[in-house]
């Protein structure tokens, strides 16, 4: 097997470029980012991931190596990231287009480029194929396209990596099945081949699914707040029914899949996609539905200084670093244009200053506010929850048993 050329060394790229090396796969990590580059050249990761520092290690040894530059090989691995417009609902896929061009300007006839980064239904069609074709490349002859659709979460990476089942859409089944083989040197659960847009499709759905669900358990939350109503209890007791598993109600949803993908079926089925577009729009309007609740808990308490009042948790899930589309930083938003003062905040795990009054020691944040908002469940406020007693409380993770706890 020779040298795969992974484009893209962030959330995605990184972990599946050191879990192909350190299968012994000889890998070379591109990214255009020359800081990023030099961090792992220096053999420092760029993000906190669980059990990732040991690949790390492990690929390192392997003779892995970071580049800017693409490399002549038969097989590229595109995992760079694809935006969403908010106003249209429409991916941009110019991040994916620019690397499939960079691909041809050094690969060798017959090169196989693999697209794992998360694109809406018909967009190697779009945007892909016509970008190979004007370049005067034979789709299956000088260059073939695969589509393998990333399946990973931030804080099980590694784990998902290795367990997680696969797709792999391809034009050609015989190449399809050499890219399967090729996922086959570290992933053991099923991996399935199919055509191109079987696949794209098939990883929307699968976050479309999960965001529909996500927003009938927020949907419970706003209707059992009504007539007082414990939501968790209703769940909890709904779900006993056999064929009945209903998700836990939040703050929003947030992270790169779950949160943007619907939108890629909303944006190209107009008039078709009614569930998904209701669904878009309750997870969507949690955030304010949080807030709306610290007004009225405010009222209740007879607390008007605001800046006395803090968010626990920046990112978009529990135990790990990835902000992106988190319900924090989508609460923060809509407060900003209201023309609120920016509250307090803290989060073990973003350790870079993103916002004004940004807190990144524990005890110090606790001891400037009065009102603590529970956003993510890390473990951190788990292990440490009676440092919280005689705060007042909006837990929107369920997490917190402390006497006068406020729920969604």
């Amino acid at each position: 097997m020779g040298t795969i050329n992974v484009i893209g060394l962030g959330y995605i790229g990184l972990p599946t470029a050191l879990m192909f090396a350190s299968h012994d796969v000889k890998i070379v990590g591109t990214d255009y980012n020359e800081e990023l580059v030099k961090t792992l050249q220096s053999g420092q990761l760029t993000f906190d991931e669980n059990g990732l520092d040991v690949l790390f290690t492990d690929a390192l040894s392997k003779g892995i190596e970071f580049s800017t530059e693409y490399i002549s090989t038969d097989i590229y691995i595109i995992a760079v990231p694809t935006p969403y417009d908010k106003l249209s609902k429409k991916i941009d896929p110019s991040y994916v287009v620019k690397a499939v061009e960079n691909v041809m300007s050094v690969c060798p006839k017959g090169a196989t480029v693999v697209i794992e980064s998360t694109v809406a239904p018909g967009t190697i069609d779009k945007f892909i194929r016509p970008v190979v074709e004007a370049n005067n490349y034979i789709i299956g002859e000088d260059l073939n396209i695969v589509h393998a659709p990333e399946r990973i979460i931030p804080g099980n990476m590694v784990y998902e990596l290795k367990y997680n089942s696969r797709t792999i859409g391809a034009d050609n089944k015989d190449v399809g099945e050499t890219i399967k083989a090729l996922y086959g040197v570290f992933c053991l659960g099923d991996i399935v081949v199919t055509d191109i847009r079987t696949a794209e499709m098939t990883k929307i759905v699968e976050n479309t699914y999960r965001d529909i669900n996500i927003a009938f358990a927020n949907e419970l939350a706003k209707i059992c707040r009504i007539d007082n109503l414990d939501v968790y209890e209703i769940i909890k007791i709904a779900s006993m029914h056999p064929r009945v598993n209903i998700l836990q109600p939040g703050p929003g949803v947030g992270g790169h899949c779950i949160s943007v993908d619907p939108w890629f079926l909303v944006g190209d089925y107009p008039g078709l996609a009614n569930i998904i577009l209701a669904a878009r729009k309750i997870n969507d309007s949690m955030p304010e539905f949080v807030l709306e609740r610290v007004h009225d808990i405010m009222k209740e308490k007879a607390m008007s200084d605001l800046t006395r009042v803090g968010l626990y948790g920046l990112t978009y899930k529990e135990n790990v670093d990835d902000v992106r589309e988190s319900p924090s930083l989508q609460l923060l938003e809509a407060m900003e244009k209201h023309l609120a003062p920016t509250l307090k905040s803290y989060d073990p795990y973003v350790k870079k200053v993103i916002l004004k009054n940004q807190y990144h020691n524990f005890d110090e944040f606790l001891t400037d506010v009065d009102f603590v908002i529970i956003m993510v469940g890390h473990d951190e406020i788990k292990d440490n929850m009676k440092k919280l007693t005689g705060k007042i409380i909006l837990d929107t993770k369920n997490i917190c048993n402390l006497e006068g706890t406020y729920k969604l």
